[in-house]
């Protein structure tokens, strides 16, 4: 992770030392919370006065805020504008103050940061779109987007990538080539449907990469395994089903639709005939749908002219286990909390940490 050095220094003009700008700097692009035991880890300081002193700094200058979660530790919030207006980063959404389910998340996302210093992220949401829409030709309606409305009536905000979870470039395996990774950061309290909704809200951007990885991130292995398997019926079945056959289900469901045969609508289908009008639009596809209305085309010469359509895609999924023992919002189990890096757990789950092979779905 390389850092700009220009906004690190104007970090350390604030009465910070390098190691603090750094670490600062890191909190504000992807959490805006912390604990001083992630600082200690970074800094790889003993406790003392060193600890006392950046907490300290923080306080009284009015840069953060520190609050305490049930008496078991305290948590820092990097909110001041002034800050954040050295990195040119003064609207970024990490200065408000959220919920501590929120926190709890962020935590867990900076714990991987920290473990992963040597990958290069997509910090910004405007790199984020630039990289998938101009280097890979994603259309821009379907990366993953939240609308925010205005103060004003009919001013509305859209917002991509507002989970900010890591998003960087690496190889699956040792010695193989660097490919997207997406991730899921689950606080150790999530429920699966919480990583279903992310997936749901993913999916129209996975159907446009061939390959991809995604890494679920979480403080506790507990539910790996559930978490693979959902991946699996979710993501990758769906990917790998057969075009021609979800080109004749549009066909169906947009003649039944334009029929007007919909005494009460199917969300399922209206769903599907939404995403499939922006998936199968063309010349071509009308020619063959209206060939096919008519009687002209028969099921089996659709099925050979689009079996062609098909793309291979490789998706790779894989599991990483932070070590969170530093966070007062941890919540111990029987599964323990322990570090990735120091665990490989194949039969159990399949994780990998990020350095090593990561499980191809399908291979």
């Amino acid at each position: 992770m390389n850092l700009p050095a220009p906004h690190v220094g104007r970090i350390r003009q604030l009465g910070y030392t390098e190691a603090e700008a750094r670490f600062l700097y890191i909190v504000a692009t992807f959490s805006g919370y912390f604990t001083l035991g992630q600082f200690q880890a970074f800094t790889g300081c003993s406790r003392g006065k060193r600890l006392t002193s950046f907490s300290q700094k923080l306080i009284k200058q009015g840069h953060a805020t520190v609050r305490d979660y049930m008496r078991r530790g305290s948590i820092f919030h990097l909110f001041s504008r002034v800050v954040y207006g050295q990195m040119e980063k003064d609207n970024l959404r990490n200065r408000k103050r959220h919920s501590f389910d929120f926190m709890r998340t962020r935590l867990v996302l900076l714990d991987f940061i920290l473990s992963n210093q040597e990958l290069t992220y997509f910090e910004a949401e405007q790199e984020k779109v630039d990289f998938f829409c101009n280097q890979l030709g994603v259309a821009k309606e379907v990366l993953p987007a939240k609308v925010y409305e205005g103060s004003l009536p009919n001013q509305q905000t859209i917002r991509y990538f507002v989970d900010k979870f890591p998003l960087f470039l690496a190889p699956p395996f040792s010695g193989g080539s660097p490919v997207v990774t997406l991730s899921y950061v689950d606080s150790g309290v999530d429920t699966p449907s919480s990583f279903v909704s992310h997936l749901a809200t993913y999916q129209a951007l996975f159907q446009q990469l061939n390959t991809f990885r995604f890494v679920y991130i979480a403080p506790k292995d507990a539910y790996f395994q559930k978490a693979e398997q959902r991946f699996r019926s979710t993501v990758k079945r769906p990917l790998e089903a057969d075009v021609s056959g979800e080109i004749l289900r549009y066909f169906r469901i947009r003649k039944k639709w334009e029929n007007h045969e919909y005494v009460i609508p199917v969300t399922a289908d209206l769903e599907f005939l939404k995403e499939a009008r922006r998936r199968f639009h063309g010349e071509k596809f009308e020619r063959f749908y209206e060939g096919w209305c008519v009687g002209e085309l028969a099921e089996h010469e659709l099925r050979s002219e689009f079996s062609q359509l098909k793309t291979e895609r490789t998706v790779y999924f894989a599991t990483y286990l932070v070590d969170a023992r530093c966070s007062p919002l941890t919540v111990a189990n029987r599964h323990g909390d322990r570090c990735m890096k120091d665990t490989v757990h194949v039969g159990d789950h399949g994780s990998r940490h990020l350095g090593g092979d990561a499980n191809v779905l399908g291979a």
